[in-house]
């Protein structure tokens, strides 16, 4: 029998699957349009003007989408981010699985993609956010799930300060090659082509954005232990 949290967990991510189909089928109509299935190549970002504008409130809609979902999931405020993490997590890779079926795209994990337009193009390989949702799906099916120990106030906030390090440095990755066409102007930035992406920065990126998944589970874990031994203290002092 499924418990409360594990509907709501399925709930989220139904939500976010079918979310993911109408964003690769609008994505799908857009690159048919620009002649851009395969967004990495020459003039990746054809759509200018107001179209260009249009999508980019597209793009901030869907995030506020994802974000209502974990709101009306949660029960509290770390549970709503939980379940937004696992909304924003599953969407990521059911777009990609969508797209793979709608016109045989990305051909593998390596391909780039231009991942998102906000505040500047996020340019990397389909590998690089798939690692991330799948970050986000683990940290917030704990989250969503479980009700946090208390009395650890300090090692959450320190997790979180590297997991921000680690958010700053992935966003400088996927946008470094737009930022440095910045000087050039926005036509340089809507034409910029990356052709290598810095794994190094990116992997220590992941391993910071982990430290929140990490110090949650390992809590859950020492607080499931003190009540094991707590449980076998009570029965050497009561025998039956």
């Amino acid at each position: 029998m499924m418990t409360n949290s594990s509907r709501r967990w399925l709930v989220v991510v139904t939500f976010a699957a079918a979310m993911a189909w109408v964003e690769s089928a609008v994505v799908y109509y857009l690159r048919t349009m620009i002649d851009r299935i395969q967004p990495h190549q020459a003039d990746p970002m054809a759509i200018a003007g107001d179209p260009g504008q249009v999508e980019l409130v597209r793009e901030l809609a869907t995030m506020l989408m994802l974000l209502a979902a974990g709101i009306l999931a949660g029960r509290d405020w770390r549970s709503r981010l939980g379940y937004t993490a696992v909304a924003f997590g599953a969407w990521d890779i059911f777009y990609y699985v969508f797209l793979k079926v709608i016109c045989d795209w990305p051909g593998s994990l390596l391909e780039w993609d231009l991942l998102f337009l906000i505040p500047l193009p996020w340019w990397g390989p389909v590998l690089a956010p798939v690692l991330i949702a799948l970050l986000m799906i683990a940290w917030g099916t704990v989250a969503g799930a479980f009700r946090r120990p208390t009395g650890y106030g300090r090692s959450e906030l320190a997790a979180w300060g590297v997991a921000t390090v680690g958010i700053l440095i992935a966003l400088y990755v996927f946008m470094a090659d737009s930022i440095a066409a910045l000087p050039q102007g926005a036509d340089a930035v809507r034409s910029v082509l990356p052709e290598r992406f810095n794994w190094p920065a990116f992997v220590f990126a992941l391993v910071c954005m982990s430290a929140p998944a990490v110090e949650f589970g390992c809590r859950l874990g020492g607080g499931a232990a003190a009540r094991e031994r707590a449980f076998t203290r009570e029965q050497s002092r009561n025998p039956t």
